[in-house]
């Protein structure tokens, strides 16, 4: 893991094209390949980024002198220019540095992973093994099925064969919504998988999660955790 604070521009060149004018950022750049480009404000959540996996080519001053494509007098002040170029399409990240405030480097190993609560750990079992519970003809592909930032928690197929990357909560928030959104941004970049749908399950969706979600195209899905386990004698409630 390397992290910089430094001056810079950011420009996301590609499908999209976005552009962050110059200011103090700090810059996150990953063992995995992924480069991540914070603010000091908006949460966890970067301003941009480049998924794994990805190449970083570093040029200083010296080599934008040399270079035939770039012009030093058109921006005078820049000490070095990031290129981060996607494995897998020619969208790709120019980061202008301007100056560096601060810089650390550190190898923080293989992570464990997340360990989930008691109850989030059996939602995941029992939906995996009641997976027709998120509809007819849904089968199971795998539980934890892996990506660049983590582990999603179900990946289905439904009853027309297509992937449903499905994240489960507890209680269901708007951050639980924007890590599936992350997840589906990253899977449906894969031709083996894409179009990947996906569902918000928890015992208890929040309001604003709900609305979020549904505007993304993400079905939610309320759990009934003492059903599925068995305790619960659906037929002889009274409401």
């Amino acid at each position: 893991m390397r992290l910089v604070i430094a001056e810079c521009s950011v420009d996301y060149v590609g499908r999209l094209k976005a552009h962050l004018p110059r200011a103090t950022r700090l810059l996150m750049v990953k063992n995995d390949g992924s480069v991540l480009i914070h603010s000091d404000g908006g949460s966890y959540k970067p301003l941009n980024w480049m998924s794994p996996p990805a190449t970083m080519h570093v040029a200083d001053r010296e080599e934008l002198a040399r270079s035939t494509t770039f012009d030093l007098e058109d921006d005078p002040d820049i000490q070095e220019l990031w290129r981060v170029q996607a494995a897998k399409s020619d969208d790709y990240l120019l980061i202008r540095v301007y100056g560096v405030v601060g810089e650390l480097s550190h190898d923080l190993g293989v992570d464990p992973g997340l360990i989930k609560d008691g109850v989030e750990a059996d939602l995941q079992r029992l939906l995996a093994e009641q997976i027709e519970v998120l509809g007819s003809g849904y089968r199971l592909v795998r539980r934890e099925y892996p990506t660049a930032i983590g582990p999603v928690d179900i990946l289905a197929r439904d009853s027309q064969g297509a992937a449903i990357a499905v994240e489960l909560k507890r209680v269901g928030d708007i951050d639980g919504v924007e890590q599936l959104t992350r997840y589906l941004e990253l899977l449906n970049r894969d031709p083996l998988l894409s179009p990947v749908k996906g569902i918000f399950a928890a015992q208890k969706i929040k309001p604003q999660a709900r609305v979020l979600a549904e505007d993304r195209g993400i079905r939610c899905v309320s759990l009934d955790y003492d059903a599925m386990r068995g305790v619960d004698d659906v037929d002889s409630r009274l409401f």
